[in-house]
C-alpha cells in the first residue's frame, strides 16, 4: 500500500482554482514508483463551457491591449517562471518520473526561453507594404488574433509543449483553454497560478480531463482555432472534429526520424550523438534518433558502437545523477514498447537491452536492434521508447528511398563529410526538419513542424507565432 499522500488537483479557470462539476477522476501514477500520487478531474462538457465563456469574456480586452503589454506581460511571466524554476523541476519529475538533473538543466532554459522569444514576436508582426495598389485607393494589411484557442497538450513534456502552444497564442493577442495530457497535467496548472498574477483573468484557462474533455473542447462552438500536440490517431481526431465549423487547425504529431549515417562519417562519435539523441527523455519524442540507416561498409562498426551506447545509458530513478533517462511515461506506453520489441521479426537482432528493468516502475532498458527491413513493424510504427533500430543501405538513392518511405514527415538527420550529399538530401528528404552531423537541437528562432502524418502547422519562430494570427486587407478610398 502506497505511503504518498494523494492530493487533489482542480481547474484553472478565470484566474482562479476550481473544482470540475463531476466526481470523476484520473489517477495519476508516478512512473518511476508506480505509485499514485494525486488525482486530476475528468472535466464534463459543462466545465469547458464554463473555461471557454471564460475565456470569450477575455478576448475582447486582450485583443486591443498594446503588443508592448502583451510583450511585458510575458516577460514578466518568463521571470516568475524562472525563480520557481525548482518547483517545477520538482513536479515535472513527480509527474513523469524524469531525472532531476536532466530536467533542470535541458528542460527549464527550453521552457523559459520560448516566452521571451515569442515576448519579443508580439511587437514585430509584419506585413506587405501598405500602398496604392489601385489608383485612388489605398490598401494596408493588418494582422489580427484569431480568437479562443483550444489546445491539447501530450505527456512526453508536459512542460515544454504547454509553453509552445499558449505562449505564441497570447503573445499574439489570442485567449486560451488548454487540456493538458490525462496524466500529467501538474506543471501546467502551476504555470496557470503563476500567469493570473501577471494576465487578466480569462486568458488563460486549464481545464484536466480525458479523450472526451479533449473532444468537448474541440468541438464546442466558441473556439477559432484547435491546437494539438499528440498522436497521429488523435490528430485525425481532432481535424475531423474542427471541420464540423471550420475551426482553423494547428497539428504537431508523430514522428520516425530517419538517421542516415554515410560511410564517411565518425562511427564512434555519430554513435554516440545518436545514442544520446535517440534515449534521452526514454525516446519519448517525435524526433527521437531512433530509425538509423547505415551505409553497409560502417554498418557492423556502428551497430557495434551503438551496442557499446546503450550499455552505457542507463536508466533509473529521478535523483540519481547517473542516469541518462527515466521510465516510460505511463504502463499502456511500456506495453507497447515491449508489445514491439516481443515482437521483432526472426531476421531482425536485438543487439542490446530489450527487457522490462525490475517491477516497480515503468523502466526498460536501452535498445538496439538491427537486421531490420523496410516492412517491418518496428521501422514502419512510431515505438515512442529508448529503443533505436538500424538498417543497413547500399547507396545514396536507396537510403533516400528508405528514409522517405514511412507515413511520418517530422525530422531527418544526415551523417557524412560530403558537403553536396548533404545538401543533396536535405533537398529531397521529405520531413519538415533535416538535421547534418546533428540530431535533435531546436531553437526558438526556427520553426518546428512536419509532413505527412506528422500534421500540418509549425511551433516556435516567427512562423508558429503567424499560424496565430488572421490576415485583414484594409482599403480606403483617398479622393472620396
Amino acid at each position: 500500500m502506497s505511503a504518498v499522500a494523494v492530493r487533489s488537483l482542480r481547474n484553472f479557470v478565470n484566474g482562479e482554482y476550481r473544482d470540475a462539476g463531476t466526481d470523476a477522476f484520473t489517477p495519476l501514477i508516478n512512473p518511476a514508483t508506480g505509485e499514485e500520487f494525486a488525482q486530476a478531474p475528468v472535466s464534463s462538457a459543462a466545465d469547458v463551457d464554463a473555461a471557454l465563456q471564460a475565456a470569450q469574456r477575455a478576448f475582447g480586452g486582450w485583443r486591443d491591449t498594446t503588443p508592448r503589454e502583451r510583450s511585458l506581460a510575458l516577460l514578466r511571466i518568463a521571470d516568475a517562471f524562472e525563480q520557481r524554476a525548482e518547483e517545477f523541476v520538482a513536479l515535472e519529475c513527480e509527474n513523469t518520473g524524469k531525472p532531476i538533473s536532466l530536467t533542470r538543466s535541458e528542460e527549464i532554459p527550453q521552457l523559459i526561453d520560448p516566452v521571451r522569444f515569442f515576448a519579443g514576436c508580439a511587437r514585430i508582426l509584419e506585413g506587405q507594404s501598405a500602398g496604392e495598389y489601385m489608383a485612388g485607393h489605398t490598401s494596408m494589411i493588418r494582422r489580427e488574433p484569431v480568437g479562443v484557442c483550444a489546445q491539447v497538450t501530450p505527456w512526453n513534456y508536459p512542460m515544454l509543449m504547454a509553453i509552445w502552444k499558449w505562449a505564441p497564442a497570447i503573445a499574439a493577442g489570442n485567449t486560451v483553454v488548454l487540456k493538458p495530457s490525462d496524466t500529467t497535467p501538474v506543471t501546467t496548472l502551476l504555470m496557470a497560478e503563476i500567469m493570473a498574477e501577471h494576465l487578466p483573468p480569462g486568458v488563460f484557462n486549464v481545464v484536466c480531463g480525458d479523450p472526451t474533455t479533449g473532444a468537448a473542447l474541440v468541438t464546442h462552438r466558441i473556439p477559432a482555432m484547435a491546437s494539438i500536440t499528440g498522436s497521429v490517431r488523435a490528430g485525425m481526431e481532432v481535424a475531423r472534429a474542427a471541420a464540423g465549423d471550420l475551426k482553423r487547425v494547428h497539428l504537431e504529431l508523430g514522428g520516425k526520424a530517419p538517421v542516415i549515417v554515410f560511410d564517411d562519417s565518425d562511427v564512434a562519435g555519430t554513435a554516440e550523438a545518436v545514442a544520446m539523441a535517440g534515449y534521452f527523455n526514454a525516446g519519448q519524442d517525435c524526433t527521437a534518433a531512433t530509425r538509423v540507416l547505415a551505409a553497409s561498409s560502417i554498418h557492423d562498426e556502428l551497430v557495434a558502437a551503438l551496442a557499446e551506447q546503450a550499455a552505457a545509458n542507463k536508466t533509473g530513478a529521478p535523483d540519481d545523477e547517473d542516469v541518462a533517462f527515466g521510465p516510460l511515461n505511463n504502463a499502456r506506453q511500456l506495453d507497447r514498447v515491449r508489445e514491439l520489441v516481443g515482437g521483432a521479426p526472426s531476421h531482425a537482432e536485438v543487439v542490446a537491452g530489450g527487457h522490462r528493468i525490475g517491477d516497480r516502475g515503468y523502466f526498460h532498458e536501452a535498445t538496439v536492434i538491427a537486421g531490420l527491413r523496410q516492412d517491418d513493424d518496428l521501422i514502419q510504427r512510431e515505438i515512442f521508447g529508448p529503443v533505436i533500430t538500424v538498417q543497413r543501405f547500399d547507396d545514396e538513392a536507396k537510403a533516400l528511398e528508405w528514409a522517405n518511405g514511412v507515413e511520418y514527415g517530422l525530422s531527418a538527420s544526415v551523417w557524412t563529410r560530403d558537403h553536396g550529399r548533404a545538401m543533396r538530401m536535405a533537398r529531397a528528404l521529405d520531413f519538415g526538419c533535416v538535421w547534418i552531423n546533428t540530431h535533435i537541437p531546436l531553437v526558438s528562432e526556427m520553426p518546428h513542424g512536419g509532413y505527412k502524418h506528422s500534421g500540418y502547422g509549425k511551433d516556435l519562430s516567427m512562423y508558429g507565432f503567424e499560424d496565430y494570427t488572421r490576415i485583414k486587407h484594409v482599403m480606403s478610398n483617398i479622393e472620396a
